[in-house]
């Protein structure tokens, strides 16, 4: 979705943009391009083979040197390493890259038979056969359940529990034979493991904490009139980013503790606009040449023109 992103962000020369998964590249070299000469571009990522890969792609453009910084982490971290108040706009793509994704040992895909891995980084320390293998069947299906809306995490869990007892899981083909016995393919499109997947690497790198993390340390770096855009590719992520722009672009304040009650609302300036009030989708187009993306959703935030403090209720 780069001509939706660039749409959203509107990048011009001399601004300062900030990319907190930077992924192949793509969308930053596509930035880098335009703010250039003077502009700057800010880069993270927590896979240390895609960050050297996008180094080398973002060196590569031309007029670029000494107009980019990269670090290994991940966005939970921006508001320790990039000034607040410093950039014009943030991308946060979310979600694994392809290259992740087509990487066996990764172990992020049953389309490949790989070790059951699925860290973003080397650095964290647990991997999907950690928790296959060493948490109890009720927590595997809660986890099933909340981050993978997987109905049948309970049989799943189980089936894990009986034949871990015989036998380790050490494999992605492994894990998802298992899942298909207990929940057969029958005429469905998508693999009866893909849930359990998902749900697996959401726990293995805390991706929801993260996030929640992400995206206060992103609108922190945001300028006045800077634009916050997160793509998203499950509805998961997406509820948690919609939530959090709609509550930072809302009009009143509640006394803490209380329901959204009409009466209780205290009017207060807010600290941003929503540029999309719903998420703009991939064309045709695109999802016809990368199907990949067929579920990818962007949601855009606007920091409005105030200094960079809490929204205060206005007098009554």
């Amino acid at each position: 979705m780069l001509p939706e992103v660039l749409n959203a962000l509107q990048p011009r020369p001399g601004q300062v943009f900030l990319d907190g998964t930077l992924g192949g590249a793509g969308h930053s070299c596509a930035l880098l391009e335009r703010i250039l000469p003077d502009g700057f571009l800010w880069g993270c990522d927590q896979d240390g083979d895609a960050l050297k890969a996008a180094a080398e792609r973002l060196g590569a453009v031309p007029g670029s040197a000494g107009r980019w910084a990269t670090k290994e982490m991940n966005f939970a971290g921006l508001a320790t390493w990039v000034p607040a108040g410093s950039c014009d706009g943030v991308l946060l793509d979310l979600g694994v890259s392809s290259h992740q994704l087509d990487t066996p040992e990764r172990g992020f895909s049953f389309q490949h038979d790989g070790p059951l891995d699925m860290r973003m980084s080397h650095r964290t320390p647990m991997t999907a056969a950690d928790v296959v293998n060493g948490w109890a069947a009720g927590e595997l299906a809660r986890v099933f359940w909340e981050l993978g809306d997987e109905p049948e995490g309970r049989r799943i869990a189980r089936a894990i529990e009986r034949e871990r007892a015989v036998r380790r899981f050490e494999t992605t083909q492994q894990l998802a034979d298992a899942v298909a016995k207990v929940c057969p393919r029958g005429g469905r499109k998508s693999h009866p493991a893909t849930r359990v997947f998902q749900a697996l690497r959401l726990v293995v790198n805390d991706e929801m904490g993260v996030l929640d993390q992400g995206l206060l340390g992103a609108f922190q770096c945001l300028r006045p009139g800077g634009r916050l855009a997160v793509l998203t590719f499950h509805s998961l992520e997406d509820r948690k980013v919609k939530a959090f722009m709609r509550e930072t672009a809302r009009e009143y304040l509640l006394p803490p503790g209380q329901p959204d009650d009409p009466l209780l609302r205290i009017p207060c300036t807010p600290a941003a606009t929503l540029v999309t009030r719903r998420s703009v989708q991939p064309s045709d187009a695109e999802i016809a040449a990368n199907p990949r993306c067929r579920s990818a959703q962007l949601r855009v935030l606007e920091r409005r023109p105030q200094p960079l403090t809490s929204p205060t209720p206005h007098a009554r």
